[in-house]
């Protein structure tokens, strides 16, 4: 096959075909289906949360199917070690090892090595597993006995995680789950889409999505990803969003100052910027709009914001205070828009 890559717009295109296959094996999930190729064209990793059973690791797997990419499943446990995620320096002998055959050391790859890696159920790990997907997440390298290894480029996590509530389940932690570009509440299907569910499962297996993009074709959608233009306008709008979801600062809402303890930081407003991006790429415009932040502002941002204990007693949700801080900056940009139109 050619690795020369295609014209961008054959590849939205191809990414378009892809929608359509993983769309043909995954039954309803829209949303989710179209978050996920948004964070792909980001680069931006993704943590998908529900209980068991509603498909979260098929999202994934079908993905990587279908856009013929190395793909590796972690299943994290309670007894998973560092060195089952990123790999582990071994004593080996012969080639490789050492000259003349002697015993050596020799870096043995761990899961990690791939394009998409699956952490099913990233929150049954310990902390301290949990955490040494730190530097892969962030620098694309992981690094053992003073050595760092490159990851194969694109490099995605998928993590599946169990609501906080059940049983067995360990919180992730902080600095990890800023990492996430998006994280996607995967809910439960209804009745049309459970009884599509049944007539595809229930009968003969089905052949699974077609492969119809290579490597090469992705990363060349993520390079132009980053050329789509953000007016200054969207800018702004991005960063007023995540300024109104910080509890400090006197202009935030009133909610916001009273229930939160910390809120979204500059990796929330580039989430929200890059990922307006994409979706507008996806869309086969080469320019991105406000009704591309608004799109993504909720899975952006949900997982950036801590509630304190009083809006955790009172049963407060994050995505209101989300959509409250998200008024504020329209209501914001509208004033600052008339003030200029008066000045002219």
């Amino acid at each position: 096959m050619n690795d020369e890559e295609m014209p961008i717009a054959a590849c939205v295109d191809g990414m378009a075909r892809a929608r359509e296959e993983i769309a043909r094996v995954i039954v309803g999930q829209d949303e989710v289906i179209d978050l996920a190729l948004v964070a792909l064209l980001c680069e931006g990793h993704v943590l998908f949360e529900g209980v068991p059973g509603l498909g979260k690791t098929l999202i994934v797997r079908t993905l990587a199917d279908t856009l013929m990419m190395r793909f590796s499943r972690i299943q994290f446990t309670p007894d998973l070690m560092p060195s089952d995620v990123v790999g582990a320096t071994m004593i080996a002998q012969g080639e490789g090892a050492g000259s003349g055959g002697e015993l050596g050391l020799r870096f043995e790859p761990g899961p990690v090595f791939a394009n998409l890696v699956l952490a099913d159920e990233i929150n049954r790990a310990s902390p301290k597993t949990q955490s040494a997907l730190l530097q892969a997440m962030q620098e694309r390298i992981v690094t053992v006995r003073g050595r760092s290894y490159p990851l194969p480029r694109p490099f995605l996590v998928l993590a599946t995680q169990n609501p906080l509530e059940m049983e067995g389940t360990y919180p992730l932690p902080e600095a990890q789950v800023d990492r996430f570009l998006f994280k996607i509440i995967v809910g439960h299907p209804g009745q049309d889409e459970l009884v599509r569910i049944l007539e595809r499962t229930s009968g003969q297996p089905d052949s699974g999505a077609r492969e119809v993009m290579r490597e090469v074709d992705v990363l060349a959608l993520q390079r132009a990803t980053r050329d789509v233009v953000a007016p200054t306008e969207l800018l702004q709008a991005a960063a007023r969003i995540v300024l109104g979801t910080q509890p400090e600062r006197p202009g935030s809402p009133e909610r916001v100052r009273r229930f939160v303890r910390y809120g979204a930081g500059p990796r929330g407003a580039q989430a929200l910027v890059l990922a307006a991006k994409a979706r507008a790429l996806l869309a086969g415009r080469y320019n991105a709009t406000m009704a591309d932040v608004e799109s993504v502002i909720a899975p952006a941002l949900r997982h950036r914001i801590a509630l304190n204990f009083e809006g955790q007693s009172e049963g407060i949700l994050v995505e209101d205070l989300i959509g409250e801080a998200a008024d504020a900056a329209r209501a914001a940009l509208a004033f600052d828009e008339a003030i200029a139109s008066q000045a002219r």
